[in-house]
């Protein structure tokens, strides 16, 4: 059995809460939110061409909305290994589709991992040594390996991974097989999980062989494996709309997480930046040219750098411009950035600026 690595990069996704940054023609993974050349998207891909041998082996499953733009950002992707939904249905039909994919190619045996393609990773190192250990532990055991997050706060945006009992170490990395997900707790209920010892955030990256995956997907998401095996990906459209998380990691008793720390964030909303790039001695984040007078807390973007961006006495804001656009949002409501989508998407006068 090879023990070589097929990673999946998921890159269907909209972002839509860092608008106006992220828009449609633009989402999320096309993105570079910390000042550098690399996008979000050809970051993951550089850190996975680094455990797999070279762009032969990567593939990417995308929209088909944002498949020209993939190509363009990741030009050395051979065509074949680009997956294209016609229609987005979630992580569970991506999983389903790209197994069946890399089965036929390459056999029930394959190691295939799963990665979204807008999360930030601190140490490659201790990255490709979990990725190692989780290869291990999918070729020698009939397992679906998730990636557990250390906690470092109570979060309640994160989904919760209880470990259960030991069944050894792969590459000095214990694995736990998975008592159970729990999905986004109350503060109390967090505070709790951190308490124990016994609890990582769910990363959303999984790594598993295509026979493993795809025998729990008939067994517990039948309606959606059984017609993309018998009509292809033409049946997209009308495949039931669930995650990978629901439809079976919630489910499967092949469930086992390796807990890790190599630092790691989702980059769910405006607010990651402060938690990447706040300096000692700086009372805001600034990726702009910002003039302020009495502001602090302040999160400041322009994607023009010909922008003046000016401020008197704010605290605790985002302020976001791009093109025809300004944002300004407190920043413990970031969240409800989506609700104001909705009202530009109601009204004919602001449907250009999704």
């Amino acid at each position: 059995m090879s023990n070589s690595l097929f990673p999946v990069i998921l890159a269907g996704g909209k972002g839509e809460r860092f608008w106006p940054l992220s828009r449609k023609d633009r989402p999320k993974q096309f993105l570079s939110l910390d000042g550098s050349s690399r996008s979000l998207l050809q970051a993951t891909a550089d850190r996975l061409i680094t455990v797999t041998s070279g762009w032969n082996n990567l593939w990417v499953i995308t929209s088909s909305q944002v498949a020209a733009g993939v190509r363009q950002q990741l030009p050395e992707l051979p065509d074949q290994n680009l997956l294209i939904e016609s229609q987005g249905r979630d992580t569970a039909a991506a999983v389903a589709w790209a197994s069946l994919e890399i089965k036929k190619r390459y056999g029930e045996d394959a190691i295939i991992g799963f990665f979204p393609s807008d999360h930030w990773i601190a140490d490659l190192e201790a990255f490709k040594r979990t990725l190692d250990a989780a290869t291990q532990l999918a070729a020698t055991t009939e397992a679906i390996v998730t990636l557990g997050i250390k906690p470092t706060f109570p979060s309640t945006g994160y989904g919760y991974i209880e470990q259960g009992e030991n069944i050894g170490s792969f590459n000095d990395l214990p694995a736990y097989h998975v008592n159970r997900f729990t999905e986004k707790p109350n503060r109390e209920t967090a505070e709790t999980f951190l308490s124990t010892g016994r609890f990582s955030w769910n990363s959303g990256m999984f790594v598993f062989r295509a026979g493993v995956v795809l025998k729990e997907l008939y067994t517990h998401a039948p309606e959606i494996i059984e017609p993309l095996e018998q009509q292809g990906p033409d049946i997209y459209p009308q495949l039931l709309k669930q995650s990978i998380d629901y439809a079976l990691m919630e489910k499967t008793k092949l469930a086992y997480v390796l807990p890790v720390d190599f630092g790691w964030d989702d980059l769910g909303d405006w607010n990651a930046l402060e938690r990447l790039l706040k300096k000692s001695g700086n009372p805001n984040v600034e990726l702009a040219t910002h003039v302020g007078l009495d502001t602090q807390g302040a999160i400041v973007y322009a994607t023009n750098s010909e922008d003046v961006i000016v401020t008197i006495g704010l605290e605790d804001v985002v302020i976001v411009r791009d093109r025809n656009v300004t944002l300004v949002v407190n920043k413990n409501r970031t969240q409800e950035i989506k609700q104001i989508l909705k009202t530009l998407a109601d009204d004919p006068r602001f449907t250009e600026l999704l």
